[in-house]
């Protein structure tokens, strides 16, 4: 069992202590008995147990604790300038323009970003990114994320009543899932993930006691999603649930694999055919590095295979600036749009995401700067452009750097990093690890990362905490520290790999 885990039930199992003036405790309202349970079965690997550990030793370190170590590198989240990723200084200037509207008396800062802060105030009540917006968003800026799907899509039209502004995409996903979980036994909703999946997916599921129905990726094939796959898991779900929705991630967290547009198209044929709610995670849309691969949104596959599909299909569709070239994830901006979303639905979500007032301006500010760029001829473009290549280019080396490097490594197997921010090498466990893993009641890569922790300081996430198929063992690192830093990473990684294997066999 793990140590959290202990902790928890020893607090629980304790007798009640006497209070100081001899009285004994009230009985506490919230307990661990008395809580919501759905909460309790919710887990989070990427902020889990192995992450808080990872702090405390960065707090040991700083106290003059002896480590094998310098440094813990935090390779478990894709937190972009968190590993060093400067922001882009147009994102900036026009954040810190809106933030505090003296500076644009300042002759330093570019006139384009002086007008996108003039109109982006001006759409703000009081003229002031203190205030309040309307609950699906800023109307302006609602308008300006239309605009970069009719463009990114290649005029496909975009109307902003489709669109709405959210806390981060994750906010978004939870909130469709809110509409679309209901029933009770056999007719309680389902909802298919592919596995490997991004824990927020399998968390939230838990959360609102939904069915969690579990498709695989094929690894052998990069980690491609095939429609038999999808069909097996679905079948055999109806015996037990009522599947409502299909979530697809593309790139892929944490597999880096990028959809091809035949895939897209059999997957929207199957949705239709098995009238699925379609859920397309976007996020990485920007980050595609493999020669021969390139994104397709869902939105302009499903209309381009015509209205048999695009005026019937239901699909919801995320972004987030948190990812791609930006890396803000500090900044909490993201949008959906909904597709032929039923109009009392629409009704019933824009009355949902209001209960929670608005999304952050400042996070709306940022997002309408992302999907409105500077443009060719304005004073900020080139500087825009070389920042904006710059970064994807250092993260398709990185990728290549970490596929290359695992690849080399006898144990390790590292499928190409097509997209996205992350790998998700297997690796081979010798069974004397496997055994003692399951002895201290730890999955065995578990056990193995957090052995490479407390060795090397390198914290990735084990690939229990994202599904894997059973006999097998992954482990999910991001690819974002500099490249340097990331070198020393994969080579430290691999030999402690090595070593472990033979202390084992």
């Amino acid at each position: 069992m793990p140590s959290y885990k202990r902790a928890l039930r020893q607090q629980a199992s304790q007798p009640p202590r006497m209070a100081e003036n001899g009285l004994a405790p009230r009985e506490k309202v919230l307990t661990l008995e008395s809580m919501n349970p759905s909460i309790k079965k919710v887990e989070y690997a990427v902020r889990g147990p192995i992450v808080t550990r990872a702090v405390q030793l960065e707090k040991e370190l700083q106290q003059g604790v002896k480590k094998p170590f310098t440094e813990v590198i935090r390779a478990n989240i894709g937190d972009a300038h968190a590993m060093g990723q400067k922001p882009i200084t147009f994102f900036r200037q026009v954040s810190a323009l809106c933030m505090y509207p003296e500076l644009l008396k300042d002759p330093n800062l570019p006139t384009d970003a002086k007008q996108k802060a003039r109109r982006l105030l001006a759409a703000c009540g009081g003229q002031s990114i203190g205030a309040y917006s309307a609950s699906p968003g800023i109307e302006l800026i609602r308008q300006d994320v239309a605009n970069f799907i009719t463009h990114r899509d290649g005029g496909i039209p975009t109307s902003l009543d489709n669109i709405f502004l959210s806390t981060g995409a994750s906010d978004a996903i939870m909130t469709i899932l809110k509409l679309l979980v209901s029933g009770e036994g056999s007719s309680r909703t389902g909802v298919m993930i592919p596995i490997p999946q991004y824990p927020l997916y399998s968390a939230g599921l838990a959360e609102l006691s939904a069915v969690q129905i579990n498709y695989y990726l094929d690894e052998e094939k990069r980690w491609a999603l095939d429609v038999g796959e999808l069909r097996r898991a679905l079948h055999q779900a109806r015996k037990h649930c009522q599947p409502r929705a299909l979530c697809i991630i593309n790139p892929g967290n944490p597999t880096g694999q990028v959809q091809s547009r035949q895939c897209i198209e059999d997957v929207i044929r199957f949705a239709w055919e098995e009238h699925l709610f379609l859920l397309a995670d976007e996020v990485y849309q920007d980050n595609v590095y493999a020669e021969g691969s390139q994104f397709h949104s869902f939105k302009k596959v499903l209309f381009e295979m015509g209205p048999k599909y695009s005026e019937s299909l239901e699909l919801a569709s995320f972004h987030s600036i948190s990812k791609g070239f930006m890396g803000e994830c500090g900044f909490r901006g993201g949008y959906m749009e909904v597709i032929n979303m039923d109009p009392a639905v629409q009704q019933q979500l824009t009355k949902l995401v209001s209960v929670r007032l608005c999304p952050p301006v400042t996070g709306q500010v940022l997002l309408d700067v992302v999907v409105n760029r500077p443009q060719p001829g304005e004073p900020s473009y080139d500087q825009f452009c070389q920042e904006k290549q710059e970064v994807l280019s250092a993260l398709a080396k990185k990728a290549r750097l970490t596929e290359e490097t695992f690849n080399q490594s006898p144990g390790i197997r590292c499928n190409p990093v097509q997209g996205a921010m992350y790998a998700f090498p297997r690796i081979q466990l010798p069974p004397r690890a496997v055994q003692e893993a399951q002895a201290q009641g730890q999955a065995p890569d578990m056990f193995f990362c957090l052995r490479l922790l407390e060795e090397t300081g390198i914290c990735v996430i084990p690939g229990s905490g994202f599904g894997q198929k059973e006999g097998t063992f992954h482990f999910r690192m991001t690819i974002l520290p500099p490249l340097e830093k990331l070198q020393i990473l994969v080579q430290k990684l691999s030999q402690f790999h090595a070593k472990f294997t033979q202390e084992y066999s």
